[in-house]
């Protein structure tokens, strides 16, 4: 080994290790001349290493080592910029260069889309490619349709068989480029109404737009990694590759899991997803959770296109033909049973003593004109009124929206007077969604902590009410991800929320009941932390107006349901412009409100009373299809390299 990098080190030309050497220089002088400004800086000194590139493309020996070039342009100037951020005065902060940045960045990033613009157009030219890709966009864009509100939903058990014979039949480059193509058609389709964002947020649009392609293009990269590691599963080794692709559903479910943790969370759009409109196929939630449904889902769709590509007697092959019909009958049966119980009746035992009254109330406050401090006293008196006209007699519990009250809270003194005196009247409690901020010493950082929160007026008190903290923040749209690891991307301004994170999940009493602040109720972990504090009840406060009329809020409050019936827990979800609902512990919806109109609804909930297996084992199998992942990856790459060393 350390011959061969001998050799190849003494092939490079003497101009390049004098470009080298050039290179070196100018970066130290870029490095020494910079200036002791914490964040982001502009500084033209930083330009000097393009321009000691730049001459040196007019040596043919260096133009023949173009890409080994680009590399040393790259590297050395990250390790630069890695220095700048790292060493210096500016202590807990970093600093660097954004004309630096932008020079380790956009060379190589245009180098590999170069790269990627010949690789596709190769596979444009090539007709086997073509019909790849027909056959991929056919199966994804298909199954876009099966989540609810739309139709499809059970055909999602068939609807991807075209593209595991995509992947069985045709060459792995194929494959892939059919896979990424027909993943951007179907993340289309499911995120096409982030564009609504465009119209009320604080960024620019063309920003947004941008954001939007690259949030399609990252999420198309998941299903290409998915059928990369399918291609390297079905060419390994003989005694190894039935193990592989009888484990390759498992492994597509941890690479979902890999979407629901971290500050990239976004865990929207899981295979699984794709039953909501039918409430007996999803009571199996209660056993195997939403990661199982995408498991049955893989499974289904891999079983019928390896058969249509390996079976040699069809008549035999018949009980794989069979699968996707006895999975769903086998769900109809097990949840029809189960629904057919006395307890599992719509909202069974609400009217019994202790259960609370809620009252959800939905203002529909356009999302464009929330923020306008011209319209902040309008909208916080039609709030109050409806909360004064609609509400009966007998409410223990009074939810109002997430940031119903828009603005910081502590700079409204009038409005918590008005809400306390509001509870006392009404002798219910309040809960309130609006922000929050503490201040930070002088040399922090930031100079405020801001928050998304919720805050619980309790009649006839005089403390200042309790508050909730949002715990997973919307990547890019609350914050930066990242922040915390890497202090200076607090410099950076994209027009995002800037908020931080809570910490903690509050158990409120009487009736023991958690608040969840729009994302949170769909992340099952924090649903089963607030079920082992003593939890009973849900109460989803969110905002769903920027998504416009499109099918997200109902895609919202199908995750939604998915938790409910997974923990046995019941919810009571309002929603700004709605989907507002009550939902029992079974998934039975009541009160479901249109989107965009005016309403109150109100109803006795009944609490916990429901103990699901998967609310006990759900910490452990999403953690377990985690490693899982991580292990079935690395097995498949390995095979893949042993194979290729071997041939």
């Amino acid at each position: 080994m350390l011959n061969k990098i001998k050799t190849r080190l003494k092939a490079l030309p003497r101009i390049y290790w004098i470009y080298l050497a050039t290179l070196l220089i100018a970066e130290i002088v870029a490095f020494a001349t910079r200036p002791n400004t914490p964040g982001l800086y502009t500084q033209w000194q930083q330009i000097l290493p393009l321009i000691a590139t730049l001459p040196f493309f007019f040596f043919k020996n260096i133009r023949s080592f173009f890409k080994r070039v680009l590399f040393s342009f790259s590297i050395v100037s990250f390790l630069f910029l890695a220095l700048d951020y790292n060493i210096g005065d500016i202590k807990g902060a970093g600093h660097a260069g954004l004309i630096q940045i932008i020079l380790t960045s956009c060379p190589i990033g245009l180098f590999w889309i170069s790269l990627f613009a010949r690789w596709n157009f190769h596979h444009i030219k090539d007709k086997d490619s073509r019909i790849a890709l027909l056959l991929s966009a056919f199966s994804w864009g298909l199954f876009a349709f099966a989540y609810p509100p739309m139709p499809l939903g059970p055909a999602a058990l068939l609807l991807l068989t075209p593209w595991f014979i995509v992947l069985n039949k045709y060459s792995r480059g194929q494959a892939l480029f059919a896979t990424f193509w027909s993943g951007m058609l179907y993340n289309s389709i499911n995120y096409y109404w982030i564009y609504n964002v465009m119209h009320v947020e604080t960024a620019p649009s063309g920003l947004i737009l941008f954001g939007l392609f690259l949030l399609i293009a990252f999420f198309s990269a998941y299903n290409t990694l998915a059928g990369f590691v399918y291609t390297l599963a079905k060419d390994s080794p003989a005694k190894l590759r039935p193990v592989l692709l009888a484990l390759y559903p498992v492994f597509y479910a941890g690479l979902e899991m890999t979407r629901t943790y971290g500050d990239f969370a976004f865990p929207w759009s899981h295979l699984g997803y794709v039953f909501g409109n039918h409430l007996e196929l999803l009571q199996m939630l209660s056993y195997i959770g939403i990661f199982g449904y995408t498991i049955l889902v893989v499974g289904s769709n891999q079983a019928v296109a390896h058969l249509f590509c390996n079976a040699k007697n069809m008549k035999r092959a018949l009980p794989i033909l069979a699968l996707p019909a006895v999975i769903f009958i086998a769900l109809l049966i097990q949840g029809s049973i189960t629904l057919s119980r006395a307890e599992a009746q719509p909202f069974h035992g609400a009217d019994s003593e202790g259960n609370p009254t809620i009252a959800l109330i939905q203002p529909s406050i356009q999302q464009g004109a929330k923020w306008s401090k011209e319209r902040f006293d309008a909208i916080v008196k039609k709030t109050v009124g409806m909360v004064n006209d609609s509400v009966k007699d007998g409410a223990d519990l009074i939810v109002l929206a997430e940031t119903a009250i828009p603005d910081h809270i502590r700079r409204q003194p009038r409005v918590i007077d008005l809400l306390q005196e509001t509870a006392n009247e009404k002798n219910a409690s309040i809960l309130t969604g609006a922000l929050d901020y503490r201040r930070n010493p002088p040399k922090s950082i930031r100079k405020f902590d801001i928050y998304n929160a919720s805050f619980l007026f309790t009649p006839n008190t005089k403390a200042f009410p309790k508050r909730y903290i949002k715990k997973h923040l919307v990547p890019f749209s609350e914050r930066i991800p990242f922040d915390e690891v890497f202090p200076i991307l607090n410099y950076v301004d994209l027009g995002e929320g800037d908020f931080v994170a809570g910490k903690e999940t509050p158990v409120y009493q009487p009736f023991s009941w958690t608040p969840y602040i729009c994302y949170d109720a769909i992340f099952g972990d924090l649903v089963r932390e607030a079920m082992r504090e003593g939890s009973r009840l849900m109460v989803n406060i969110t905002n769903d107006g920027w998504f416009g009329r499109s099918t997200a809020p109902y895609q919202h409050l199908n995750l939604i349901r998915y938790r409910v019936i997974e923990n046995g827990m019941p919810m009571a979800r309002l929603a700004n412009s709605g989907v507002s609902a009550f939902v029992d512990q079974y998934g039975h919806f009541d009160g479901n409100t249109e989107i965009f109109t005016d309403r109150v609804i109100q109803r006795k909930m009944p609490l916990k009373t429901r103990d699901t297996l998967y609310s006990h084992i759900g910490d452990v199998v999403e953690k377990g299809l985690l490693l899982f992942f991580a292990f079935y990856l690395l097995t498949t790459l390995f095979a893949g390299f042993f194979r290729k060393k071997t041939t």
